[in-house]
């Protein structure tokens, strides 16, 4: 049997999504679970993204094989949900094909970059970046047209044997002191949403402008000397499936 769900994590603790030895990682504890419950087999869990370390997530989608007795798909997941630590949680189990890969049925990933653009928060910051200064959103968000579409990302990659992308969309908004970046595309470099973000908060200082956007995108190089947001304001929020996949995760809450 196998099965797919969306998963949620706070990132702070985490090395990123993917296992890395000697490190602790979200497939990591996903997998240790499975293996408590399972008599001690080897379960690989396969995610749609590889969100990197202190990056967050509420709709992580996940697929992994079940090979021990037959069990209701509420009953492992009960189970699951019982053994994983306080800051990784499962969502209802759904049965999916054997060959279901969540990275190659996804056909879109939803990012929210948040900024907490006010005095000092210390509960607010754990998930947000703070900017003191304030910042011409509107900047922001008129110079984030030039990303849409599809583009080699590389200056916002760095070096990638495929680094063309698409986003579909890339808003900035602000609802009082919280300012958030959304990126949409069809699959993501390495800290490219991180790299997008840190260049638009360079808009919104008045430290650059769309046309200085617009030449980095066509450039060689790292755009902007490579600067990146940290990562405790990023969340991975909804992963949507082609048409013809098995299984659909819906909306992710926030």
């Amino acid at each position: 049997m196998r099965f797919a769900a969306r998963v949620e994590y706070d990132g702070t603790g985490f090395s990123g999504f993917q296992v890395q030895p000697g490190k602790r990682t979200v497939q990591g504890e996903l997998e240790t679970a499975l293996r408590s419950i399972s008599g001690g087999a080897r379960i690989r869990i396969d995610g749609a993204g590889r969100t990197d370390a202190g990056v967050h997530a509420s709709g992580q989608l996940i697929a992994f094989s079940w090979s021990g007795r037959r069990i209701a798909a509420d009953v492992l997941g009960r189970a699951i949900r019982a053994v994983l630590p306080s800051d990784v949680s499962i969502g209802p189990l759904r049965r999916v094909d054997v060959g279901f890969q969540p990275r190659r049925a996804a056909v879109r990933r939803e990012y929210r970059y948040t900024i907490w653009n006010g005095p000092r928060s210390p509960l607010r910051e754990r998930y947000a970046l703070g900017v003191r200064e304030a910042l011409d959103v509107s900047a922001m968000d008129s110079a984030a047209v030039a990303l849409v579409g599809r583009h080699d990302f590389s200056a916002f990659g760095g070096k990638h044997r495929q680094p063309m992308r698409t986003l579909y969309w890339v808003r900035v908004r602000r609802k009082g002191r919280v300012v958030t970046v959304d990126v949409a595309g069809d699959a993501f470099l390495r800290q490219m949403v991180r790299s997008i973000v840190a260049a638009l908060l360079r808009i919104g200082h008045g430290e650059a402008t769309m046309t200085d956007l617009e030449a980095a995108l066509r450039s060689p190089d790292r755009a902007f000397a490579g600067q990146v947001a940290p990562p405790h304001g990023l969340s991975l929020r909804r992963v949507v499936l082609g048409g013809g996949s098995p299984v659909s995760i819906g909306k992710a809450r926030g």
